[in-house]
């Protein structure tokens, strides 16, 4: 039998409320990955811009209190918890540091710096704020969005696991194992959305298995405003003579060809390497057939180089293209 919800239970999760509506047509869910995929798909594929920014405008600012501005006590509830690490790690000086930098965010992009906080202490978050905030509005707005979904995410799991124990109460022994395997998938999605740039020795303990590919792209038209639907991408891995490609080196070695795909309506790329825990280090690139997407433009193709390190072996590589007739950029995505 499924979980159903209803609209306060998604808003709680997160604030917008075409999200909320469309999740409660979407169910009832059998499992929380029938549930998270869901999510993901209407998030980031039928809720708008406005309802992007309706869900932003759910959050507190890192620091603060979050009663104002939650719209259910539950969420409110919720974001305490997920600030606790940041909170007791905070000084007065930090937390002033960290209201001045949240006030210049909110000037330049026009809405609340969002960050999946649970675990993270208040210097991590600043650090990260910082950092983020040399960002081109466009680039940010997306990555703000993809922090949404982390929160939402974790969230989710909260409301689907205690929905599932209640349920269970009836058999105490059960719902013991329930409760147990909650906490333990309750870990496991925490520090899988909260994990930041580190460096481990091998793989960690606490890690779930890959749902998508380690490497994905899409590509957005930024001229028209709109992704580059029907793009073809290829993914290739060095292995020439150097382990690695040399600036100006006349020996420029093989590229081993790994995948093609095609973007989609969404311009999201198709699958280009097998979804695999571990993905081999070395240094890959990410071709887009620009020429044939856009004939009157400045590239005939562009390529997008990228390395891989050995510590970074079970991470994701978001690798996008930001595309107009005569300039591109790309970034690491999540």
């Amino acid at each position: 039998m499924g979980s159903a919800f209803d609209e306060k239970d998604y808003l709680a999760c997160c604030g917008s409320t075409k999200f909320a509506k469309e999740m409660v047509s979407a169910g009832p869910f059998s499992s929380y990955d029938h549930l998270v995929n869901a999510a993901r798909d209407i998030w980031f594929n039928k809720v708008d811009v406005n309802g992007w920014l309706e869900a932003f405008a759910g959050h507190p600012q890192i620091g603060q209190s979050p009663s104002s501005s939650n719209k259910t006590p539950i969420s409110a509830q919720w974001s305490k918890g997920e600030q606790s690490t940041a909170l007791a790690t905070a000084t007065d000086s930090s937390l002033q540091e960290l209201s001045d930098w949240n006030t210049q965010y909110w000037q330049k992009f026009g809405f609340v710096f969002l960050i999946c906080a649970s675990g993270r202490t208040t210097s991590e978050i600043l650090a990260e704020l910082k950092k983020r905030y040399l960002n081109r509005p466009i680039i940010e707005f997306e990555i703000a969005a993809k922090e949404q979904m982390k929160v939402t995410e974790l969230r989710l799991f909260k409301l689907f696991s205690n929905v599932t124990t209640a349920a269970s109460a009836n058999n105490a022994e059960y719902s013991a194992g329930v409760a147990s395997k909650a906490e333990d998938r309750m870990s496991i999605v925490g520090a899988h959305l909260t994990a930041v740039s580190e460096k481990p020795t091998g793989k960690p303990s606490q890690i779930p298995a890959r749902t998508r590919p380690p490497i994905t792209t899409h590509v957005l038209d930024v001229a028209r405003g709109s992704p580059a639907a029907g793009i073809e991408v290829q993914l290739e891995m060095w292995k020439g003579n150097q382990p690695r490609p040399v600036f100006g080196d006349k020996d420029v070695g093989s590229w081993i060809f790994r995948g093609v795909s095609t973007a989609d309506k969404d311009g999201r790329s198709g699958q280009l390497i097998n979804v695999t825990d571990v993905v081999n280090p070395g240094i890959y690139r990410i071709s887009f057939n620009t020429g044939k997407y856009c004939p009157d433009g400045f590239f005939p193709y562009v390529s997008i180089v990228f390395e891989i390190r050995e510590s970074q072996k079970w991470e994701h590589f978001h690798v996008p293209l930001l595309l107009s007739p005569f300039s591109f950029s790309t970034y690491r995505g999540s």
